[in-house]
Order: structure tokens, then sequence, then C-alpha cells
């Protein structure tokens, strides 16, 4: 049986125009199973997020539909994508270091906000407890030694975990928001991987 090889990441440059765009966004030289893997889960959770919302007994506003289709789409595929080889690759380049990484996370506060505005009736303890703990925990993962970033990874999300259900209150119809988004950037984002040759894997 043919074993996984590990790589030194070879880095593809981005093509020209909107491909390149898309290709600095989710990495380039992505292969087409990667493509499909990232685009196909997100459409479904696009489709079943606001699908599961309108089970409740809940008075939604279009727009809170749409913010949850939205955000569907952006976990799942943010957690797909950042979890591939390109992604790693791209992400993870020579010269990406602290200031990028944690720039990509601070990014994601507007979604905290988003849900503690339109979901939560302006939850100020939420939007400050969440982003003080994202901001915190991805400090704490960037700042461990490389070999050790994968346990406290993995520790840091499972607290968080066990805070979503002890700590706040949840979040009707987005009880998936917290456990997927940290996921997304604790786990998917910010852990380096050595990319593996499509070629080479079982």
């Amino acid at each position: 049986m043919q074993s996984e090889v590990l790589l030194e990441p070879m880095i593809p440059m981005p093509r020209k125009g909107l491909k390149g765009q898309l290709d600095r966004f989710i990495g380039p030289g992505a292969t087409p199973a990667e493509l499909v893997l990232q685009l196909l889960p997100s459409v479904v959770a696009a489709i079943a997020a606001p699908l599961y919302a309108l089970t409740l007994p809940i008075d939604w506003t279009p727009w809170q539909l749409g913010a949850i289709a939205i955000l569907g789409f952006d976990l799942v595929g943010g957690v797909l994508t950042n979890a591939t080889a390109a992604a790693k690759r791209w992400y993870h380049r020579p010269g990406q270091g602290w200031r990028q990484h944690m720039a990509f996370v601070s990014v994601h506060l507007f979604h905290i906000g988003l849900v503690a505005l339109l979901f939560r009736g302006g939850d100020g303890l939420f939007f400050v407890g969440v982003s003080s703990y994202l901001l915190l925990a991805a400090g704490l993962i960037l700042a461990s030694p490389l070999y050790l970033q994968r346990p406290v990874a993995l520790g840091l999300y499972g607290l968080i975990l066990v805070c979503d259900l002890t700590l706040f209150t949840p979040t009707p119809g987005l009880e998936w928001f917290l456990p997927l988004f940290f996921l997304k950037l604790l786990i998917s984002h910010l852990l380096k991987e050595s990319p593996y040759r499509p070629d080479n894997s079982r």
C-alpha cells in the first residue's frame, strides 16, 4: 500500500484577472476535487440553514434569512476551503506571519457583530465575550511553538464549545454558528500543515 507523502509546499502563482482574484481567496492551484468539496457543501448549507430556521416558531425577516444563508455558505465553505492543500500553501506561504493571520481572524469580528445585532437584539456581552476569546485564542495558537499549535488549537476549540453550551444562551436558528465559526478560524485556517501531493494520496 502506497503511503502518503508530505511535501514542501510548492506555491503556484495566482492567475490573472478574475480567476486570479479567486486564486487569492481559495489558494492558487486548487484541484477540481478541492473546488467541488468547497462549493457543493457550501451551497447546500446556504439552502439548509434558512430552511432549518423556518422550522422554528420565529417571525424571521428577509434580512435575517438572507444573513443566515450567507453565514451558512461562508462558514461551511470556510471550514472546507481553509483545510485544502491549496489554501494551506497560500495562507502559510513565506511572508505570512502573525500580523497576516491576525488580520484574517479580525475580519471575522464582523460575523460576531452581525449575529449579535440581527439575532440577539444587540447583545453586547455576546459580542465582547466571543470577540475577546477569538482574538486571545488566535494569539495563543500563533505564539505557540509549531509542534504544539495543533493541541493548543484543539484545546481552545474544545473550551469554546463548552462555553457555548454553558455561558451563552444559544442563538435560535443559529445554534451551529459558534462551532463552525471557531472550527473555520482556529483549526482550519490557523494550523500550518504540509500539503499532500494528489497523486500520492490513497
